[in-house]
């Protein structure tokens, strides 16, 4: 298995290219802002080919770069529904203030080849097995991708802005629902083995037992106690 992340951009958004090994296909996660560069860097040194870009949401820093991705390529995008509107027009996602200060003259749009996530859904890509949850509460169409273990590679979260080491998603902006984000992190996370390793979409690795130990949002669903811890520090969007 390979995984090759970068932090790209103003937000440091993760980038994640994941194919069966080098030199084989791959999908490409969360091509945020000026993640293009860094992805054809990542395809290069390991001599891939994408077959696919995914997103967790919508959000600006972490679609910016699907347009010019996927037309380099001629690959398809996928997205689930409820953020699909934010390709094409991002402020609505972050509230029309901040997203006129923050947008400034980045290009946006669709792709010429758009599908849609549903909750669920197997996704059988670049000889991946990803299973699709939607992970409401960051934005009404976040989804987390999962891929299971095998021999002594142990499974992968890829959870977007839903789990960060030490925290969780910002609620704050248009679609946010903090306890919605606490509904999904309960039926989304708990249940996953301590082993599965979380590639968030901002910051650092880390697994699911670590946050379930140590993570005050995740250890106060699991003690049904979610709604009386404090907001979560801002990162990303």
């Amino acid at each position: 298995m390979l995984i090759a992340g970068f932090p790209a951009g103003a937000w440091g958004t993760n980038c994640y290219l994941v194919a069966p090994a080098a030199g084989e296909e791959c999908v490409i996660i969360d091509p945020g802002h000026q993640a293009a560069e860094g992805v054809e860097a990542a395809v290069a040194k390991h001599r891939l080919k994408p077959v696919a870009v995914i997103v967790t949401h919508g959000h600006i820093d972490h679609v910016a770069s699907v347009v010019p991705v996927c037309g380099a390529r001629e690959v398809p995008a996928w997205i689930h529904p409820e953020d699909r509107y934010m390709l094409s027009d991002p402020a609505r996602g972050l509230g029309m203030a901040i997203g006129k200060q923050l947008l400034g003259e980045l290009t946006v749009g669709e792709p010429d080849d758009v599908r849609e996530l549903t909750d669920g859904a197997r996704l059988e890509l670049a000889g991946l097995d990803l299973t699709v949850d939607h992970a409401p509460g960051h934005t009404k169409g976040s989804v987390t991708f999962r891929m299971p273990g095998q021999d002594d590679i142990p499974p992968v979260l890829f959870s977007g802005d839903l789990l960060f080491a030490g925290s969780i998603g910002r609620t704050d902006l248009p679609g946010g629902d903090h306890a919605e984000i606490l509904r999904s992190l309960a039926r989304v996370c708990l249940p996953l083995e301590d082993s599965t390793v979380v590639l968030s979409g901002h910051g650092p690795q880390t697994t699911i037992g670590r946050e379930r130990a140590t993570n005050p949002f995740l250890r106060a669903v699991a003690d049904g106690r979610g709604g009386a811890e404090p907001a979560p520090p801002r990162r990303g969007m």
